[in-house]
């Protein structure tokens, strides 16, 4: 799985930033590793300099093998807890997601015996 990582220039003080939230989000999908092409995660500030609750935003875009994306957007007062509550609602719709497809699939017809 293809991981991308965006940020716009408020969000990016420190180094670690990328590596930190890239490797909480992988820990929490971990499981859909398999069954996705990529992530793209966007980290923002929303009203830049000014400050604010709830300001900082995290984007989470999942491509899942053969389907459409699946993306999500949270808040949160820091980029870190933005990322997490991201990484948690993605991974609740990729469970639904991948669960309906695991319903509706079906097994091939029995044999009729004449």
């Amino acid at each position: 799985m293809q991981v991308q990582f965006n940020s716009d220039s408020s969000v990016m003080g420190t180094e670690n930033v990328a590596e930190r939230i890239e490797a909480s989000v992988r820990e929490k999908l971990a499981r859909f590793e398999e069954r996705l092409t990529r992530l793209e995660i966007h980290v923002r500030d929303e009203n830049g300099s000014k400050g604010g609750a709830n300001d900082k935003a995290c984007t989470i875009e999942a491509r899942p093998r053969g389907g459409r994306a699946i993306g999500v957007t949270e808040h949160a007062a820091t980029v870190d807890d933005a990322a997490r509550k991201a990484a948690n609602t993605l991974a609740q719709r990729l469970e639904r997601h991948f669960g309906k497809e695991a319903k509706h699939s079906h097994d091939p017809r029995p044999e009729k015996a004449l």
